[in-house]
C-alpha cells in the first residue's frame, strides 16, 4: 500500500474544490478512521508509521501555496479542534491494535514522530501551509499530546524522566473516564493502567519473597518502590492488622450497622469509623473536627434520607474529595495538613477504609490522585518529597489490598516473641499468593 491509497491524497482535486468545502467533516473523518483500522491489521508497524507520517506530517513540507496540504483540507473554516480530534483517534486506533497484538514497542516510534526533526519546518510565505503547521505545533504542545506520551512512557525506565512518570497508572485512569476522549483512547488507557498496576503488584510480591530469602538472587527482582529496603517494615506494619480487627472486618461491621441510618446519622458514623485511631490523638482530633465541619454542611437537604447504595457512593466520593482535592485542581486543606505533618500512612489508611465500605469509589479516588499528580508535577522532585512519599505508601497499600493478591504475616521467631512484650516485626515474614478467580 502506498501514499496514493490514503483516503485523502494531496493530489486529489476533490478536496480543493468549492464542493469539498461543504463535505461533512464527520464523514471524512470516518473515512480516515476506517483507513487506519484496515491498514493496522494488514501492514507491518513500519508501514503503518510511514502511512501515518505521510498523512499528517509530510504534507507540511509542500511548496505549493495554492492548496491546503493533504488531510488538512478537510478542516477548512477554522476546524482546528476537529483536526486535533482526528489525529488523536487515529493514534489510539493504532495503539490499541499494537497493544492487543503485542507490538507495544512501536508505540514509542509513533509518539516520536511528533518530536522528529522533520517537524521543524522552516516558515515560508504560504499562509495555508503556515496555518497547518501551527495546528500541528499546537497539538504537540497540548495536553492531548502529553496524554499520548504516557503510552510510550511504559517502555522507559520509571526512574528516568519526571518524577510523576512513576504514577502513570493514575493519569491513565483519568483519561479512561473522560468522555471527551475518543473511545479508543479510553480503552487504551484502561488497558495500560491495569497492566502497570499488575506489574507493580507482581514486582512487589517478588521483591518481598526475594528480600526475605537467603538463597534468592539479590538482583533478580528489584524493589518497585523508591522507599528502599525500609519498605519491608512498612509492608509488615500494613499487613499486621489481620483477623478479627482487620480493616476488612471492621468495614463489613460498619456497613451492617449503618444500613438503616439517615444521611445525618451516617455522617456522624463515618466520621467515627474513619478517625478512630490510637496514634497521635491530638492530630487525629484536629483532623476529625475539620472533617466533620466539612461533611456536616454537605447535602443538608438530604439529611433525613435513608442511606442507599447511590447515596453511600456519593458520600464516600465526597469524603475522598475532602481528603484529596475538592475541585480537581488544588489539594484540600486536610490533605496538606496530614502530609506536611508527616502522616502519609494515616491518610492512606483513611482512604483505604473509605474504599472498603464502598469499592465503587475506587475509580473516583484514583481520578483525584491523578488531579493531585497534575497539580504537583510542575514542582521539582526535591520540593515534592512529602507528596512522593504519600504516593509510594498509597501504591504499596492498595497493592496489598488488591482483589487478586493476598498477603499474610507469619511469626517465625516464637521464643523471641514470648520474651519480648513489644512487637518485633523482624520476627515476622510476609507471604503473598495470587487469589484464584472462580468466576467464569
Amino acid at each position: 500500500m502506498t501514499a496514493n491509497s490514503l483516503p485523502i491524497s494531496q493530489e486529489d482535486p476533490h478536496f480543493v474544490t468549492s464542493k469539498s468545502r461543504q463535505l461533512n467533516v464527520q464523514i471524512a473523518q470516518e473515512e480516515v478512521y476506517s483507513f487506519f483500522v484496515e491498514i493496522v491489521k494488514k501492514l507491518s508497524p513500519d508501514d503503518v508509521l510511514r502511512e501515518f507520517k505521510g498523512l499528517f506530517i509530510d504534507g507540511l513540507s509542500s511548496q505549493d501555496s495554492h492548496s491546503i496540504p493533504g488531510i488538512y483540507s478537510i478542516f477548512l473554516e477554522d476546524k482546528e479542534q476537529e483536526f486535533c480530534n482526528t489525529i488523536k483517534r487515529c493514534s489510539y486506533i493504532i495503539i490499541n491494535n499494537w497493544t492487543t497484538n503485542r507490538k507495544e514497542k512501536y508505540i514509542q516510534e509513533l509518539v516520536n514522530l511528533f518530536a522528529n526533526e522533520n517537524l521543524k519546518i522552516n516558515r515560508n510565505n504560504f499562509p495555508a501551509i503556515n496555518i497547518c503547521q501551527n495546528w500541528l505545533e499546537n497539538f504537540i504542545n497540548s495536553k492531548d499530546y502529553q496524554e499520548l506520551k504516557l503510552f510510550a512512557a511504559k517502555y522507559e525506565e520509571s526512574s528516568k524522566g519526571h518524577w510523576a512518570n512513576r504514577y502513570t497508572s493514575y493519569l491513565l485512569v483519568d483519561q479512561s473516564v473522560n468522555e471527551n476522549n475518543p473511545r479508543e483512547q479510553q480503552e487504551a488507557a484502561r488497558k495500560l493502567s491495569r497492566q502497570i498496576k499488575d506489574k507493580f503488584k507482581f514486582e512487589l510480591a517478588m521483591y518481598i519473597a526475594r528480600s526475605q530469602s537467603a538463597v534468592s538472587s539479590t538482583t533478580r527482582y528489584k524493589n518497585p518502590s523508591i522507599l528502599g529496603d525500609n519498605v519491608l517494615h512498612l509492608i509488615k506494619a500494613i499487613v499486621l492488622k489481620k483477623g478479627v480487627f482487620s480493616h476488612e472486618n471492621i468495614a463489613n461491621i460498619f456497613i451492617k450497622q449503618t444500613q438503616e441510618q439517615t444521611l445525618e446519622e451516617f455522617k456522624i458514623s463515618i466520621e467515627k469509623y474513619l478517625f478512630f485511631s490510637g496514634d497521635n490523638q491530638e492530630l487525629v482530633e484536629t483532623l476529625r473536627r475539620k472533617f466533620a465541619d466539612k461533611l456536616s454542611l454537605w447535602k443538608k437537604d438530604y439529611n433525613q434520607e435513608i442511606i442507599t447504595k447511590e447515596l453511600l457512593l456519593r458520600t464516600c466520593n465526597r469524603v475522598i474529595d475532602s481528603l484529596t482535592t475538592e475541585n480537581g485542581k488544588e489539594p484540600s486543606s486536610l490533605f496538606i495538613l496530614l502530609l506536611t505533618q508527616g502522616h502519609s500512612l494515616t491518610l492512606v489508611i483513611i482512604l483505604l477504609k473509605t474504599i472498603l465500605i464502598c469499592r465503587n469509589s475506587r475509580r473516583h479516588l484514583e481520578i483525584r490522585i491523578a488531579h493531585l499528580i497534575r497539580y504537583y508535577e510542575k514542582y521539582p522532585e526535591d520540593e515534592c518529597q512529602w507528596v512522593i512519599n504519600f504516593m509510594e505508601i498509597f501504591n504499596i497499600t492498595f497493592a496489598i489490598y488488591a482483589e487478586n493478591v493476598e498477603y499474610n504475616l507469619i511469626k517465625i521467631e516464637e521464643e523471641e516473641q514470648r520474651s519480648n512484650p513489644q512487637l518485633n516485626l523482624d520476627g515476622y515474614r510476609v507471604f503473598s499468593q495470587m487469589k484464584v478467580n472462580r468466576q467464569k
